[in-house]
């Protein structure tokens, strides 16, 4: 592997050294630095050189490919891992503010509401979607044990099927090294966080182990949460890297009250409040994934990755959505199940040109778990639902990466996916099969073209698909088996460096739904409804500069339209109309500057744009805002960094709000907050 070059400074000296990159690289076999030529860019940093070997990487996913680095990760004074991806240009955050139900990121037009996940989540390459598309998983990675986060943008990514509708999002965790470091951290509103994480590798063994802990009042009453975790990784290595067999181990609990939704005028008259109806909200949450994964050499440039895997989530909720409505005890339990297997083989030159061929099979076998109950202070006052189902998903692709010149890669790929299961409607008995939806084709193609040095264009299309959650994945209220809805997009860029400090992407995108549905988020059948023909289209446009080595800048802004273009006869009304929750610009630009090897100075300003609330556009747009965050780090000695941070620190004013069908409903943002945070490496 030839050295990677850093677009941001490293300093020269062993106290920058160790703040920045104290801990090791990701696996050798699985990583594989950038081609200058492709499409992926590192948030506030280029990647420049490489030499491929292994399976392929993410990197090399022909489309927007966003990564957060390492040392972007670990200062950040976050109370959930979603909150990472407002780094990442293109990347919509959601903010309910409800306890454990605190927020989820989206993209691509798509929004965080509940009602379509369009997002494949990942840890460590396992798949990490609850069985609704939702994220609650993401916070299974303790902040100090992740390495890197990848963002893939687009329908061209033949690797995942289920909920890979706008593209995936994986987690990678440190593997191997030897480091130890720790954390302590406090902050406004009686927030305290200790963070500690381990490895070591010796022998062909390695071992990786995080804790974390975190208890705070809340910015809002009734707010109060406390959350911790465990994170666990060995592996062996008997080869000198050229195989590697391992466990994962991570669980995590959580519990926190609901400060609930405030009407317009208790918003504006006192933002922290929380109504007398929220009172005995709450939330318990539990969750665990293990996991064995395996990646060696079969032959000289054959590579095999496979893993199994299996997912637990227990939650039990008391949720109170307005005055005027009941309280409701929401009882969660799934068990997923799962395997997948890659083969890589780099063939090298042929007639053709440079080819690379890969395949793969996954499956992943569920058994969920879904009840409510109407409840008076937390006691049960009548069962709204008892369901019981599994769904069972299968599938594959294969994907050729050909180079027939140096200046030209073609990737042609093809994937398929099977659903089969059953649901039993616990409370009458009747059971149902799942729609029949037959083998679900994803045909897709990418290129990249080498235009002249440090400048490529790029383009892909594609397929990926929706099918029905919960109960709306089976014919409960139909004989007829529903056709998948297939979203057919593509995009076209160039990724350019017009000067050594410069480099940038500007891309067109665009993807289109068949028919599209979407979740009843508060239906007790826990059904779907049609929305129609959809369009999403947008202009993304990022760039990282590093003028001086002293100081460093990046900048994306996103322009997107969501609209429906055929809808459903129930809602004819809504031809040509906005999807709710969809801002049109979404927008960060940061900057680093560092005036000596001791001090470093950070700012990073995010917002975007309003949104309606519901799809017929007529009950008012909100949402917008523009957060300015600020921090100063100070490397005290070579193994100890002080690290203060002013988030929001114009104390500008920021919202959620959604559409009850009465009414508007707010959740107030975080206001101007301060943290301090205490690193030490050993």
């Amino acid at each position: 592997m030839r050295p990677v070059h850093s677009f941001l400074r490293r300093s020269p000296l062993a106290c920058a050294l160790a703040a920045a990159f104290s801990l090791p690289a990701l696996p050798t076999l699985a990583q594989e630095t950038a081609n200058a030529d492709m499409p992926a860019l590192t948030v506030g940093r280029v990647i420049i050189v490489g030499h491929a070997t292994g399976p392929l990487a993410t990197r090399n996913v022909m489309t927007s490919v966003d990564m957060v680095r390492e040392d972007q990760i670990a200062q950040q004074a976050i109370s959930h891992n979603w909150q990472l991806f407002g780094q990442v240009p293109g990347v919509m955050l959601t903010q309910f503010g409800q306890g454990t139900t605190s927020g989820k990121f989206s993209m691509r037009g798509f929004n965080g509401e509940g009602e379509i996940n369009a997002v494949k989540l990942l840890l460590d390459g396992i798949p990490s979607n609850s069985n609704d598309g939702n994220m609650p998983y993401i916070d299974l990675a303790p902040l100090l044990d992740i390495g890197s986060v990848e963002v893939v943008r687009g329908t061209n990514d033949p690797r995942y099927g289920m909920h890979n509708i706008a593209g995936n999002a994986n987690i990678v965790t440190k593997s191997g090294g030897n480091y130890s470091n720790a954390r302590l951290g406090a902050g406004s509103k009686n927030t305290r966080d200790a963070q500690a994480a381990l490895g070591r590798e010796a022998g062909g063994w390695s071992q990786n182990y995080a804790l974390t802990w975190q208890e705070t009042d809340g910015y809002r009453d009734h707010a109060q949460a406390d959350k911790k975790g465990f994170s666990g990784k060995w592996f062996y290595s008997p080869d000198q890297g050229n195989s590697r067999y391992g466990l994962v181990l991570r669980h995590h609990e959580a519990s926190a009250d609901e400060a609930g939704y405030l009407t317009s005028a208790e918003a504006q008259r006192k933002p922290s409040m929380s109504p007398a109806h929220n009172a005995y909200d709450h939330d318990q949450r539990r969750m665990t994934q293990v996991a064995l994964q395996a990646e060696t050499t079969l032959a000289n440039r054959l590579f095999w990755t496979a893993q199994a895997y299996q997912n637990r989530l227990d939650d039990s909720r008391y949720v109170t959505f307005s005055a005027n409505v009941s309280q409701q005890e929401r009882i969660v339990s799934e068990r997923h199940t799962g395997a997948s297997t890659n083969l890589t083989w780099r063939a090298g030159k042929t007639a053709l040109g440079d080819l690379t061929l890969v395949g793969g099979l996954d499956s992943e076998r569920q058994d969920n778990r879904s009840e409510r109950y109407n409840t008076v202070r937390q006691a049960r006052s009548a069962q709204t639902r008892n369901q019981q189902f599994d769904l069972n998903t299968s599938g594959g692709f294969a994907q050729a990466v050909l180079k027939p010149s140096s200046d030209l890669t073609v990737t042609p790929a093809w994937r398929v996916d099977k659903v089969s299961g059953q649901y039993t409607n616990l409370l009458n008995g009747r059971v149902y099969d799942v729609n029949d939806y037959g083998w679900i084709s994803q045909p897709k193609i990418s290129a990249v073209y080498k235009l002249a040095p440090g400048y490529s264009a790029y383009g892909n299309w594609g397929r990926s698909f929706q099918v029905g959650v919960g109960t709306a994945a089976y014919k409960v209220n139909q004989s007829q088996d529903l056709a998948p809805s297939i979203n057919q997009g593509w995009e076209t860029g160039v990724k350019l460096r017009p000067l050594d400090w410069v480099e940038g992407r500007i891309a067109v995108w665009q993807q289109n739904a068949s028919n599209e549905t979407r979740r009843k988020l508060n239906d007790p059948a826990n059904d779907a409804e049609n929305i129609g023909a959809t369009r999403r289209r947008g202009l993304d446009v990022q760039f990282n500069l590093q003028p001086t080595p002293e100081w460093g800048a990046w900048i994306g802004a996103a322009l997107q339209r969501s609209r429906i273009m055929h809808a459903d006869a129930a809602a004819i009304a809504t031809v040509g109309n906005e999807i709710d929750h969809v801002p049109r610009v979404l927008y960060n630009l940061g900057t680093d500057y560092r005036p000596s090897d001791m001090l470093r100075f950070s700012a990073t300003v995010s917002g975007q744009s309003s949104y309606y609330l519901e799809r017929s556009n007529k009950t008012g747009k909100y949402g917008s805002y523009a957060l300015l965050n600020l921090s100063a780090t100070w490397c005290v000695q070579q193994n100890f960094d002080v690290e203060l941070q002013l988030r929001n620190a114009t104390n500008r004013y920021s919202e959620y709000v959604w559409h009850d069908g009465v009414q508007a409903l707010h959740a107030p943002g975080n206001p101007r907050s301060v943290h301090l945070m205490v690193t030490a490496h050993f």
